[in-house]
C-alpha cells in the first residue's frame, strides 16, 4: 500500500511538471505524455480502489507509462534534446511508410513553424517536396538543413543536384566546386561535377576533378573511364588510351572502354591492334558497332571476304548502318554484296519502326550509353573521317605535284631543245655565209 502511495506521489509530481511544460512551449504533443502519465495512474487507482493484486505485467505497464517515460524525456531534453521534435519524426516517417505522404508533410510543416532550427524536420520535409517533384521548395528545405548543420554534405549534394535538374547549371557547379574544397573525398560531388564540366566543354577543369578524386578512390573504373572520354575530347589520344587501358584492367567487361581504345589504334592506323579491341567489344549495345568497326578495318586490309560477312552481321542487328555504310568509302567495292533484308530505299520505314521504341527501352539506352560517352565516340568518329579525308587531300596532292614536276621538266626539256635549235641555227649561217 505505502509503495502504491509513493509511486502516485512521484506520478503526480512528473505530471505537474509535464504540464507546466506544455504551458511554457505551448507545444501539444506533450499532451501524449499526459495521457500515458493518466493511464498508469488510472491503473494503479483501480487496483487500489477495487483492492485487486496487480500481477508483475500491470506493475511494469504502471511504472513504465508513469515514471520511467517521463524521466527519460525530462532527462533528454535537459541535454538539450527536443522531445517534441523526436516524436513529430517518428510520426512523418510512420506515415511516410504506410504512404500517407500529406499527413507526413502536414506534422512536419507544423514542426519546423514551431521550431525552425529543427534539422530533421527541414531535412525530411525535403524529401518528401523532392519525391513530390516539388524541387524549389526541395532546395529551399534542404538549404535550411545546411545552415542548421554546416557539415551536412549530403544536403549539399542534393541541393547541387536539384538545381542541375532545374538548369541551373553554372549554381550547380560552383556549389559542387565549395562541396569538393570542403570535403575532397565526396566521390558523388566529384563526378557530378565532371559530367557538369563536360557538358559546358571544360574538359581540362573536369580532367582535374577527376584526377583529385582518383586521390581517393585509385581503383574506380567509372573515375578512368571518364577520364578517358575527357582526354578523347581533348584530343588527347594517348592520354585517353592510358585511362581506357586502366578502366578495361578495372573491369575486364568494359566493352565500351574497349569500343573506344579500339577507334583511338584505328585513328593511329594500328589496325592489329584495332581489330583485338573491337572484337573485345562485341557484346550486349556495341555489338553492331563493334562487328561495322571491324568490317571497315578488313575492307582496309582487302580482305573482301572477312569485310562482307562483319558488315552484314552489323546492319542486321543495326538496320540504320545500312545508310552509315552507303556513305563509306571503305565499303565502296563491297556494298553490292550486302545479303541482309534492309534496303537502301527502306530507310524512311525503319527510322518510323525505330520511334516506335517504348519509353522504357529508351530509358534503358539512356543509361547504358550515357551522353558524353556517346558524344566521345561520334567525335572519334569524326576524327577517323578527318584523318581519312586529309590523307585522301595528301594523296591527290602528290600526285598533283609529281603531274605538275613532269609537266614542269617537259616544259623545260622543251625550252632547252628549243634553246639548242636556235644556237645550231645561228652557228650554221656564219658558216653558210663562209662557203658563199
Amino acid at each position: 500500500m505505502i509503495e502504491k502511495i509513493l509511486f502516485n506521489l512521484l506520478a503526480f509530481s512528473l505530471f505537474i511538471i509535464i504540464f507546466f511544460k506544455i504551458i511554457r512551449k505551448n507545444d501539444a504533443n506533450y499532451i501524449i505524455l499526459l495521457i500515458l502519465e493518466a493511464i498508469g495512474v488510472l491503473i494503479s487507482f483501480v487496483a487500489i480502489k477495487l483492492r485487486i493484486e496487480e500481477n508483475v505485467f500491470w506493475s511494469s505497464l504502471r511504472y513504465i507509462l508513469s515514471v520511467i517515460i517521463p524521466i527519460i524525456i525530462i532527462i533528454i531534453e535537459a541535454k538539450g534534446i527536443n522531445f517534441s521534435e523526436i516524436l513529430s519524426v517518428f510520426l512523418a516517417k510512420f506515415f511516410i511508410m504506410i504512404g500517407d505522404n500529406k499527413l507526413a508533410k502536414a506534422i512536419l510543416i507544423k514542426l519546423v513553424t514551431k521550431y525552425p532550427e529543427s534539422y530533421f524536420g527541414h531535412k525530411i520535409l525535403a524529401e518528401i517536396y523532392e519525391k513530390e517533384g516539388g524541387m524549389r521548395r526541395a532546395i529551399d528545405e534542404y538549404v535550411t538543413s545546411v545552415d542548421i548543420r554546416k557539415n551536412d554534405y549530403k544536403s549539399y549534394f542534393k541541393i547541387a543536384d536539384l538545381l542541375k535538374e532545374l538548369g541551373k547549371k553554372d549554381e550547380a557547379i560552383e556549389m559542387l566546386n565549395n562541396l569538393v574544397k570542403n570535403k575532397p573525398d565526396c566521390y558523388e560531388a566529384s563526378v557530378l561535377l565532371g559530367e557538369l564540366l563536360c557538358e559546358q566543354e571544360r574538359f581540362k577543369e573536369a580532367a582535374n576533378v577527376y584526377h583529385e578524386a582518383l586521390k581517393f578512390r585509385p581503383a574506380d573504373y567509372d573515375l578512368y573511364y571518364n577520364l578517358g572520354i575527357v582526354y578523347t575530347r581533348l584530343s588527347d589520344f594517348q592520354m585517353a588510351k592510358e585511362m581506357y587501358e586502366k578502366a578495361a584492367e578495372i573491369n575486364h567487361r568494359s566493352y565500351g572502354a574497349y569500343y573506344n581504345l579500339g577507334q583511338i589504334a584505328f585513328i593511329q592506323k594500328d589496325l592489329e591492334t584495332a581489330e583485338k579491341y573491337f572484337k573485345n567489344s562485341l557484346y550486349g549495345d556495341l555489338e553492331a558497332m563493334s562487328y561495322y568497326q571491324l568490317a571497315k578495318i578488313y575492307a582496309f586490309k582487302g580482305e573482301k571476304d572477312k569485310a562482307i560477312n562483319f558488315l552484314n552481321k552489323a546492319i542486321e542487328l543495326e538496320p540504320k548502318l545500312l545508310e552509315k555504310a552507303s556513305h563509306e568509302k571503305y565499303f565502296e567495292k563491297i556494298k553490292e554484296y550486302i545479303t541482309v533484308s534492309v534496303k537502301m530505299d527502306k530507310q524512311e520505314e525503319t527510322e518510323n519502326r525505330d520511334m516506335e521504341i517504348d519509353e522504357e527501352e529508351a530509358e534503358e539506352t539512356r543509361r547504358v550509353l550515357e551522353i558524353q560517352e556517346i558524344i566521345a565516340r561520334e567525335y572519334l568518329e569524326e576524327v577517323t573521317s578527318l584523318i581519312e579525308n586529309m590523307s585522301e587531300s595528301a594523296s591527290k596532292q602528290k600526285i598533283e605535284e609529281k603531274i605538275n614536276m613532269i609537266f614542269e621538266k617537259e616544259r623545260k626539256d622543251k625550252k632547252v631543245e628549243e634553246k639548242e635549235k636556235v644556237i645550231d641555227k645561228k652557228e650554221e649561217r656564219p658558216k653558210e655565209l663562209g662557203t658563199n
